[in-house]
């Protein structure tokens, strides 16, 4: 298998069943699924989640990474501090295609707590077979990535 045709899963403690059910169904569709775990439902930190599959997008080892923490936020929004990676939270099928169609996402994040099985699997089914668009988008896409370069410390308001 090539790269190409790879896709990483994990999550955290609170959705290892669904992302059991999601590698079985992606691989019945002839990708490869490299499920990172965990594989125990001990409590664990989705930061470390996200981050180990995103890590494995960038790289190009990864075409696609589908990650999941009980209402995928919070590993979305650890996989997107990751270089080169664009991950978007869905929970119905128009959003999952059009983040693949209009914004080049790279990563899905689906909510263990908020989606039941059947959805999440129409989901994961719209986000693998939309393709990028292009066109428009690519230079909003191009706007994206550059904000990874940017000089200069993060605001943060509040505590």
């Amino acid at each position: 298998m090539t790269a190409s045709n790879r896709i990483v899963l994990s999550s955290d403690h609170t959705a290892i069943q669904l992302r059991l059910t999601i590698a079985a169904h992606i691989a019945a569709h002839g990708w490869e699924a490299v499920d990172i775990g965990p594989t125990t439902p001990e409590s664990t930190h989705y930061p470390k989640h996200g981050e180990a599959a995103a890590r494995l997008v960038a790289s190009g080892d990864c075409r696609f990474g589908i990650i999941l923490c009980g209402t995928g936020q919070g590993i979305m929004m650890a996989a997107n501090k990751v270089k080169g990676v664009r991950c978007g939270v869905c929970v119905d099928t128009f959003s999952a295609r059009m983040i693949r169609q209009h914004n080049d996402a790279n990563m899905l994040s689906i909510g263990g707590r908020v989606v039941g099985e059947g959805l999440a699997l129409d989901i994961v089914d719209a986000f693998l077979t939309a393709q990028f668009d292009g066109g428009r988008h690519a230079p909003r896409v191009a706007m994206i990535e550059a904000l990874e370069t940017k000089d200069g410390p993060a605001v943060r308001r509040g505590t």
